[in-house]
């Protein structure tokens, strides 16, 4: 029971301090925010940040993950409300696209995360976001829609497409302008995979 306890008490100081550096890398970013006001937010000491993360770094890792893997779960219920798996695949790489435009996320993951953590494609979260449209593409594969190509090699394309096409509007002065443009590239690029054309 006390061991119980413990991880609780270990998961509510973690939950604390992503809460608290996600508000501070939100609103000033990674740089500017300070470990002291962030650990005095969540009412812990800086021993409790090193020691659940390791650093400042650590935690941004943290953040950048738990941002990440809302962002996955949003687009992939974009993609369920499309009318058929070709349509799912290409609504999910347009609304990972659109997430772009939320601050937060575009602070955060696309501009301080490859910044402080480096090439996106090498961070954890985006293994199981690779793995999800590797699984796709061989489904729409199997059943004849995409042309017979290596299903992992077209799945990284695609999201790296996807995650380029991110990067370039959060680093945009015109993001919504950027938006429009990459979006209908990246389904022009995707349709290149089709059997038939669409």
């Amino acid at each position: 029971m006390a061991a119980k306890r413990r991880s609780e008490m270990v998961e509510e100081t973690r939950a604390k301090l992503i809460q608290a550096a996600r508000r501070a890398f939100a609103e000033k970013g990674y740089a500017a925010a300070s470990m002291d006001d962030l650990t005095a937010e969540a009412g812990l000491t800086r021993g409790a940040l090193y020691h659940n993360f390791g650093d400042k770094r650590g935690l941004l890792r943290a953040v950048v993950d738990q941002i990440d893997a809302e962002m996955a779960a949003r687009a992939r219920a974009v993609a369920g409300k499309a009318g058929n798996a070709w349509e799912g695949l290409l609504a999910e790489g347009a609304a990972y696209i659109e997430m772009a435009l939320d601050p937060e996320v575009q602070r955060i993951v696309l501009l301080d995360g490859p910044a402080v953590l480096g090439d996106p494609p090498q961070w954890p979260s985006q293994n199981s976001c690779l793995q999800t449209t590797t699984q796709t593409v061989e489904a729409l594969i199997a059943e004849g829609i995409v042309k017979s190509v290596d299903a992992e090699a077209a799945a990284r394309l695609l999201n790296g497409a996807a995650l380029n096409a991110a990067l370039w509007i959060a680093a945009s002065d015109d993001p919504r302008g950027v938006l429009a443009k990459a979006v209908e590239a990246f389904r022009c690029l995707a349709a290149g995979l089709l059997k038939r054309p669409a």
